[in-house]
């Protein structure tokens, strides 16, 4: 599987929450401050801390995975974080907590925008004066650590792995179609990408892809009949194009996307369709038809994009299957030519791959601590 880690790179500057909104009570002031220690550790994912291994393995209860760390901080501080939002949101537009949503100064990086990449001060960070934003790039975030840590667990656990990948586009469909499309009316045309709807939708099919090509793994390992492969591999396809589709819907919502993103979807897209064009061919020489398994090669081959972007590594891999497929094609050319003599049907005539697509998104269902604010207004 190619890897594209961008999305989970945000960092965030410090907030907090009891020295802005007044509390009209203790209690109110406890949970403001406890709002703030969980923020701290959201604050401290990706930035150089210098605790070691063993403490950190200790604050989090035993967990022993960077990944799994940083996702026990998300999940603590959302909780918190949706109370506090509800309740703001019933007091509604008053202009006592607009002020002070507005010094708390939410500001985020973003790792897909393409002007962080040129900004010789260091990473750029977007202020927009809104709890809906915050809870917006706290979800995109929670979305790419489980993303991360479904890659990370990709060589030893196989269902873990798919699973992780399904409850991230869960995270992801839940923010595309939940929380961004109310913030889009108070968002400046000074936006990161990551709180377009659309990207949310990009991101979240990204991981359905990626848990069916983990569940192809596994079917690989089990030897499944060579046309159940080709038609997962080209669900994989399938899934990338809708992708690509709702990345044409976020470059019109927000023009400053980083090209790297469209380019790690294209390059997924070559990978998989070689591979499907592969398992095809063999399944369709099985079957007795060696002249129209070599005519699927011969177009695989014809139509290959060979001209995507992105790093060496992922054109490392596109490499390595043209040549697998350019290998195939000719080892049944020399058979073809040696024993059967068969005819290479005309491309209109050769058989098509009918993708299937068999992974959903784990719905995400928000844990809200049912907690009493009052505010000082």
């Amino acid at each position: 599987m190619l890897q594209f880690k961008d999305p989970s790179k945000l960092r965030t500057k410090k907030i907090v929450f009891e020295d802005v909104y007044c509390a009209h009570d203790s209690g109110t002031l406890e949970q403001l401050k406890e709002l703030s220690s969980k923020r701290v550790n959201v604050e401290s994912i990706n930035e150089n801390n210098s605790i070691t291994d063993a403490i950190a393995r200790e604050m989090s209860g035993g967990l022993t995975s960077q990944h799994e760390q940083d996702i026990q901080k998300l999940e603590l501080y959302l909780p918190l974080l949706e109370n506090l939002v509800q309740h703001v949101d019933l007091i509604g537009d008053h202009t006592k907590v607009i002020q002070w949503t507005s010094d708390l100064k939410i500001r985020w990086t973003s790792p897909l925008s393409s002007s962080s990449f040129f900004n010789l001060m260091g990473p750029r960070f977007f202020q927009i004066d809104n709890l809906h934003f915050e809870l917006g790039m706290v979800l995109f975030f929670y979305g790419a650590m489980l993303r991360e840590w479904a890659s990370q667990v990709l060589m030893t656990d196989l269902v873990q792995s798919a699973t992780l990948f399904r409850k991230a586009a869960g995270v992801y469909h839940y923010l595309a179609h939940e929380i961004l499309p109310s913030l889009q009316p108070a968002i400046s045309t000074e936006r990161p990408p990551e709180v377009s709807s659309s990207l949310s939708s990009v991101m979240s099919f990204i991981c359905l892809a990626e848990a069916q090509i983990v569940t192809i793994m596994k079917a690989e390992e089990k030897r499944s009949v060579d046309g159940l492969l080709a038609k997962l591999h080209y669900g994989v396809v399938q899934l990338f194009d809708e992708a690509a589709r709702f990345y044409v819907k976020s470059v019109k919502e927000c023009k400053d996307i980083s090209p790297s993103l469209m380019d790690y979807i294209s390059c997924c897209k070559v990978v998989h369709e070689l591979r499907s064009h592969k398992y095809f061919a063999k399944g369709i020489k099985s079957d007795g038809k060696i002249g129209s398994a070599i005519g699927v090669l011969k177009r695989a081959l014809k139509n290959v994009n060979k001209n995507v972007g992105g790093v060496d590594t992922w054109r490392v891999v596109i490499k390595e299957e043209i040549e697998s497929v350019s290998e195939l094609a000719k080892k049944y050319e020399h058979e073809n030519e040696f024993v059967w003599r068969e005819k290479v049907p005309y491309e209109d005539d050769l058989p098509l791959i009918q993708g299937r697509e068999i992974v959903t998104c784990i719905d995400y269902h928000p844990k809200r601590w049912e907690r009493n604010l009052a505010l000082k207004i």
